[in-house]
């Protein structure tokens, strides 16, 4: 049994103004070419396929084409909610999805045995079995107690997640006992999450999801199956250094940090012993996104390095960290003169500043052009004394609006 293990797409995400629609496009176009060469049964994408809870029609059209065309290459998939996903948005379509080999699974059960997921191989032959676990929202698994600490909120949250992983694992067993019987051979079991683990390396787009309760769930507490697929970190990585527990990570670079990168997708192998090989493909970089530094003598360097992943007609996107002459009033006009006739186009302009007092006037020297809306309702957001639920509540209904008039605006 072979699978491709990816997450974290975030189709529809709005970069800095810059639509990200050809980018997507061709990663499917790449990606159905691997399935096809790669010789994969099944795709499983572990949360985060849309960016927002009301992803723009486009990004809608994406995730309708790619299931489509594995369904035609006689692939299944298995799509799990994360933390930007819509639990109603991504349930709205899963009964339709099922008729064409596609596995929607958005939210928790009450029931552990309906997260128990069998997929198949090429052939039609059940090849492994899934604890198909989303991203778990803490209302789904644990009731808030009044006085609690901190600390207490932290571990009960925590546990509850334990104990729901426990309950899916175990149904999961007794599935893959009684298939056991049925077929005359054991099938692998693998688990899936969208959540941050103890010591993984996050990027500056990957957001807090249980923010002020739980920091990251220990390796440890994971059921033991073969292989565990985790979301939600954009950096591909082993867990603890373990072989069986992995972030794909992100795709696409979601943000200039992560611009260096080598993007990835993991070919996982299983048989009846458990897992065999894991195996990195990469993801070609398929638009130009580099972020340099500097002064405005080492910056003409730096951007004419960086205009080789442009063309005339895709234009490499940078941010520039402008240090040492930072403190220059008319900095987007130099910057602006610095890239003329390079096939680049500087979305962001940052300044760097020694110390800290330098450091707070940069900050309010900050103009809006170098924030998108979500920085800026962010910002003001941390100066209220808002309950958690609140925050999110808030936050995702600023995103509903800002993408309603996005879509508006086109």
């Amino acid at each position: 049994m072979r699978i491709l293990h990816t997450s974290d797409w975030h189709l529809g995400q709005h970069f800095m103004g810059k639509s990200r629609q050809a980018e997507h496009q061709a990663l499917i176009d790449w990606l159905l070419v691997q399935v096809d060469e790669q010789a994969v049964d099944a795709v499983l994408i572990a949360g985060d396929i849309f960016d927002t809870g009301t992803p723009p029609s486009y990004a809608r059209e994406l995730y309708s084409q790619l299931v489509v065309r594995l369904h035609t290459a006689g692939v299944s998939l298995l799509l799990l909610g994360g933390n930007h996903d819509s639990v109603a948005t991504l349930g709205e379509s899963r009964e339709l999805l099922a008729c064409l080999t596609a596995t929607v699974v958005a939210a928790v059960s009450d029931d552990p045995a309906a997260q128990v997921q069998v997929l198949p191989q090429r052939n039609g032959e059940p090849g492994c079995i899934v604890c198909a676990i989303p991203f778990i929202r803490p209302r789904d698994v644990l009731q808030s107690v009044a006085g609690q600490s901190a600390e207490d909120k932290q571990l009960s949250l925590q546990m509850a997640i334990q104990g729901h992983y426990l309950a899916v694992y175990e149904a999961a067993c007794a599935r893959q006992k009684t298939l056991e019987t049925e077929l005359g051979r054991k099938l692998p079991l693998i688990a899936t999450g969208h959540l941050t683990t103890v010591g993984a390396s996050t990027s500056e787009s990957v957001r807090e999801i249980y923010v002020g309760a739980l920091e990251a769930f220990p390796t440890s507490a994971f059921p033991p199956a073969d292989y565990i697929a985790l979301g939600h970190i954009h950096r591909p990585q082993k867990v603890g250094g373990l072989e069986h527990v992995r972030y794909c990570g992100s795709p696409i670079p979601l943000s200039f940090d992560e611009a260096k990168q080598q993007k990835e997708v993991l070919l996982v192998d299983l048989d009846a012993s458990g897992l065999t090989a894991v195996t990195a493909l990469p993801v070609p970089r398929f638009q130009g996104l580099v972020a340099v530094s500097g002064n405005l003598a080492t910056l003409v360097g730096a951007i004419g390095a960086a205009a080789a992943e442009g063309t005339r007609e895709r234009l490499a996107w940078l941010e520039v960290t402008v240090a040492e002459d930072d403190y220059l009033a008319d900095l987007p006009a130099r910057i602006e003169a610095l890239t003329e006739g390079w096939p680049v186009e500087v979305l962001r302009i940052r300044r760097q500043r020694g110390n800290a007092a330098a450091s707070l006037a940069a900050e309010a020297s900050e103009t809006l052009d170098e924030l998108s809306p979500h920085d800026v309702f962010a910002r003001r957001l941390q100066q209220e004394e808002l309950a958690d639920d609140l925050q999110r509540a808030l936050s995702e209904r600023f995103r509903r609006i800002v993408t309603a008039l996005q879509e508006e605006a086109k």
